[in-house]
C-alpha cells in the first residue's frame, strides 16, 4: 500500500493506494468517528462491493442508499434520495457518508455531506479509474443542471481517499480508458516524463497490469495532491487540472450527460485544447500528433460528437465556470507538458478549432 498527503493544513488527509483494501476494515474505521455510517453507492457497483463494506461496520448504525448508475442522474431530484435516507434515519451531524462508486457517486456523496446539517464527514472509496485518480481527489462536489455540468456543487474535502485498485478487475474497457483519459491529463499538463511513460506503457495499462495500473494512480494522485495543495479553491494554478474540460463539458452537456463518458468527452476536449494551440504557434505539429496517438491507442474518440455544431460549442462554453467578464478562458498548451491559462487567443483561431470538430 502507498499513503500520500493532500497538504491542506487542518483540512489535510490521506490518499491509500494499493490492492485489495476494502479487505482490510482497520483503514476504513480509524477514519469514522462516531459509529453512524451511510453508504451512498448505485446499482452497478451495490452487487460488487457494498456489502462487503457494511461488513466491515457491523457493530454501527450503517444504512445505505443505491441510486441509479449514470451521469444522467448526478442531479439535485436524485440527490434528494440521499437527504432523505439522512433525515428518515435520523442521522445527527455526526454520521460519516462513505462515496462507494465512481465519480458521479463521489460528487453527489461528497455534496450530500457538505450541506447535510451544514457540513458532515465523509470518505471516498473510488471504485473507477477515472475517480481514483481524479474525482476523489481534492474536494470538488456536485450535480449537474440542464444548462451546464457541476454548476451547483461546493468545495469540500474528504476525511481520507481509499483508492482499492482490485476493484478495477470488474471496470469495463470503455470505462477504463475513460480514467487513462484522464491519466494522460497530468502528463500533459506538467509531467513530461509521465507523458513519455505513458507512452511506452499504454498497452500495460490497457491490459490492466497490476504494476503499471498502481504506478499511474500513485503518479496522477501526487500530480494533483501537489496542485491541490497550492490552490484549494481553483483561484488560480488548479484551473490547469481542467485542460479540455470547457470543450469536454460543451460536449456532455449538448450530446446528453452520460451518452459520452467524461473521460471521453475530456480526451476529445483535450485535443481541440491542443489544436487552438497549434494554431496560435505554441505548440508544434508533432506533439500534436503525439497526443492524438495516444489516444486512439487508448481507445478515446478523437473527432467531434456528430451533430454537433461549432455554434453549439460556444453557446454552451459561455457558462463554463472558468468565465471572466464574459471572456472564455481556456487551458491551452505551449507543449508537452507546459500548460497555462489564457484568454489570449484570435477568437476567428478558436473558431476554426470548433468547426474542425463539429460533426
Amino acid at each position: 500500500m502507498k499513503t500520500l498527503n493532500v497538504a491542506l493544513a487542518d483540512r489535510s488527509y490521506p490518499i491509500y493506494i494499493g490492492e485489495d483494501l476494502l479487505s482490510q476494515p482497520a483503514l476504513l474505521q480509524k477514519h469514522i468517528k462516531r459509529k453512524e455510517v451511510l453508504i451512498v453507492t448505485n446499482d452497478t457497483i451495490a452487487p460488487l462491493y457494498l456489502e462487503k463494506v457494511k461488513s466491515q461496520l457491523s457493530d454501527y448504525h450503517c444504512e445505505a442508499v443505491i441510486l441509479p448508475d449514470g451521469e444522467a442522474y448526478k442531479t439535485l431530484d436524485v440527490l434528494n434520495q440521499v437527504y432523505d435516507k439522512l433525515l428518515s434515519e435520523r442521522f445527527s451531524r455526526q454520521v460519516t457518508i462513505i462515496a462507494l462508486g465512481g465519480g458521479v457517486i463521489g460528487d453527489m456523496a461528497g455534496f450530500a455531506a457538505a450541506c447535510y446539517q451544514r457540513g458532515v464527514p465523509f470518505i471516498q472509496v473510488p471504485t473507477t479509474l477515472l475517480s481514483q485518480v481524479d474525482s476523489s481527489v481534492g474536494g470538488k462536489t456536485a450535480v449537474n443542471h440542464p444548462l451546464g455540468k457541476n454548476m451547483i456543487g461546493a468545495f469540500y474535502q474528504p476525511q481520507c481517499v481509499i483508492a482499492d485498485t482490485s476493484t478495477l478487475n470488474t471496470l469495463d474497457d470503455r470505462q477504463l480508458a475513460s480514467g487513462i483519459a484522464e491519466v494522460i491529463k497530468y502528463g500533459l499538463i506538467s509531467d513530461y516524463d509521465f507523458f513519455e511513460w505513458l507512452e511506452a506503457n499504454i498497452e500495460q495499462l490497457k491490459d490492466r497490469d497490476p504494476k503499471a495500473l498502481a504506478y499511474a494512480i500513485e503518479r496522477s494522485c501526487q500530480d494533483k495532491a501537489d496542485v491541490v495543495a497550492k490552490d484549494e479553491t481553483e483561484q488560480g494554478v488548479r484551473a490547469l487540472l481542467n485542460l479540455g474540460h470547457t470543450f469536454g463539458h460543451a460536449i456532455e452537456t449538448g450530446m446528453g450527460y452520460g451518452n459520452w463518458l467524461h473521460g471521453e468527452a475530456i480526451a476529445t476536449g483535450m485535443l481541440m485544447a491542443a489544436d487552438l494551440s497549434v494554431r496560435m504557434g505554441w505548440l508544434q505539429t508533432d506533439e500534436l500528433s503525439r497526443i492524438e496517438t495516444i489516444f486512439k491507442q487508448a481507445g478515446l474518440p478523437v473527432n467531434g460528437p456528430q451533430g454537433m455544431t461549432a455554434q453549439q460549442f460556444m453557446d454552451l462554453m459561455a457558462v463554463d465556470k472558468k468565465v471572466q467578464d464574459g471572456v472564455i478562458r481556456l487551458v491551452l498548451l505551449k507543449g508537452i507538458g507546459q500548460a497555462v491559462i489564457s484568454d489570449d487567443y484570435d477568437p476567428a483561431e478558436l473558431q476554426q478549432t470548433l468547426t474542425h470538430f463539429q460533426g
